[in-house]
């Protein structure tokens, strides 16, 4: 075998290199009978060329340029190059058209994990981390490690009125003239959505549950009659049910009723409905004053509704939204009071809330809406295109469908044929990106202790450009702080398994 030492190199006769003492150039050939030797090496010649023509000289062309600024991701499978990850940033630089975020893959090869990841590092360049509606309590850890504030709201716990203008309130006090009015009726825009979506949420079970508009026009004056009434400005849902009940002479024009007693049977429906939120599953929570507040200078914040992770879904429908709609009074405020602050918002369990009844998608639409004017990037997940399909009716399936198209970039972990079918529609995958994603989701072997296939695993998309293929690797805090696993992390063990195995606790 050649090697590099001097003897092997002068092996043969080489006067111009024993004068210089070292060894020919290996680039220059052996010289040795048979080795090749040129007295000269000229320069190689480049050509350019697109891919389609230059792949059939040359099979292993690779893109280039695939280290996009952001927060660190991982390395390019193929190049390892470092794959960095911001949306807004991307959009500075005209790579993206807008900064909403789509993360889908099976469970368990790290959805949350890449959003935390993403969190964590977009807190760290001044971003307002903000999480509405933590389903499952996951996030709460990180934000209380990155120094955020988080509440949790439940029976027993804190409260959570849909009224409350809550962040917005500073904003509005210090706000004059049109602006004041502006942002009075920004707040009167959001309470109204809220208060229609909570109670289709309750009418879920009638034939239609939808709000007519009528009862349009009766929330709305019940609204701003307890809004001028109410010392603070901010009324609770009783306080609205009881203009109802008593039936002032502004209500009963609305309805064009009689008498009392007709106004009573032609407001019927919408003041059980309203009476329901005070007096149902959810009496308690959503129907006092608030006992949560948002110091704008916190680095995140988190309301977190883990504690009625077991409720009926019309419960946990119905913190969603309420919590979606103080999530964005937060960042509306860190905009009107001056303080200037992009905002990252992960939203898990989306669908989960606008399954619940027909109609929801439009109001969640409304109170969550992209804008990326106000510098904002959202992050919505999910397993499968299927949670969109089981919406109530096709009217919001594919409003659903407009939501996920809306998204600038595209997070896929591993999927299976169905799901990537049901991908293209809103990015095309070449054959090779769809063999990457389906070798990702193959099953693991069964032997114990073996990782998924496609666990930390992830291809970031956008538009027509080829896919961006990043594994991700955490460090020990991380694996800490975004573990998803925490409730079968118990002190029992099979008879030949130890309790402390590094297997166990591993992040999704």
């Amino acid at each position: 075998m050649a090697t590099d030492s001097p003897t092997a190199a002068s092996a043969g006769p080489d006067p111009a290199g024993q004068a210089r003492n070292r060894p020919a150039p290996r680039s220059w050939g052996w010289t040795t009978p048979g080795g090749g030797r040129a007295a000269t090496v000229q320069a190689g010649v480049g050509y350019q060329g697109t891919t389609s023509q230059v792949c059939g000289l040359y099979p292993y062309a690779v893109s280039s340029g695939a280290a996009p600024r952001g927060v660190p991701i991982g390395r390019h499978m193929h190049t390892a190059e470092p794959v960095g990850l911001d949306p807004s940033e991307w959009l500075h630089q005209g790579l993206v058209t807008n900064t909403g975020l789509w993360v889908q893959g099976q469970p368990g090869v790290g959805k949350s994990t890449i959003i935390k990841r993403l969190m964590t590092g977009l807190t760290s360049f001044g971003f307002l981390g903000v999480v509405p509606g933590d389903v499952k309590g996951e996030y709460s850890p990180l934000v209380e490690s990155l120094g955020g504030t988080v509440w949790r709201v439940g029976r027993g716990l804190a409260r959570l009125n849909p009224l409350d203008i809550g962040p917005l309130r500073q904003a509005v006090a210090a706000a004059t003239g049109q602006a004041r009015a502006q942002l009075l009726e920004t707040v009167r825009a959001r309470q109204l959505s809220l208060l229609e979506a909570l109670i289709t949420i309750v009418r879920r079970q009638q034939s239609h549950p939808e709000i007519t508009t009528t009862e349009r026009r009766l929330l709305g004056r019940a609204l701003d009659l307890a809004t001028t009434a109410d010392p603070t400005g901010e009324p609770v849902i009783p306080d609205l049910l009881r203009i109802l009940e008593q039936a002032p002479e502004a209500v009963q024009q609305l309805t064009a009723s009689a008498d009392e007693r007709q106004f009573r049977r032609d407001a019927r429906e919408l003041i059980n409905s309203l009476g329901v939120l005070c007096e149902g599953a959810i009496r308690g929570m959503f129907d006092q004053r608030s006992t949560v507040a948002a110091p704008l200078d916190t680095p995140a914040m988190s309301l977190d509704i883990s504690a009625l992770h077991r409720d009926d879904d019309e419960v946990v429908a119905a913190a969603m939204l309420s919590s979606w709609a103080w999530s964005a009074a937060a960042i509306d405020a860190t905009q009107a009071v001056g303080q200037r602050r992009n905002v990252f918002r992960p939203m898990d369990e989306l669908w989960r809330a606008l399954r619940v009844a027909p109609g929801l998608v439009e109001y969640a639409d409304r109170l969550t809406r992209l804008n990326r004017h106000e510098g904002e990037v959202t992050a919505q997940s999910t397993h499968s295109f299927d949670d969109l399909e089981a919406l109530p009716n096709p009217a919001d399936v594919a409003k659903a469908r407009g939501m996920a198209a809306r998204n600038g970039v595209l997070v896929l972990g591993g999927l299976d044929n169905k799901e990537i079918e049901a991908i293209s529609r809103i990015a095309p995958l070449t054959s090779g990106e769809t063999s990457l994603l389906t070798s990702w989701a193959a099953p693991p072997t069964w032997v114990a202790g073996m990782s998924h296939p496609g666990r930390g695993k992830y291809l970031i998309k956008s538009g027509e450009r080829l896919g961006l293929p990043v594994a991700m690797s955490l460090t020990a805090t991380e694996r800490s702080l975004y573990d998803t696993d925490t409730a079968w992390h118990t002190n029992t063990a099979w008879p030949d398994q130890d309790p402390q195995s590094p297997q166990q606790g591993v992040a999704a």
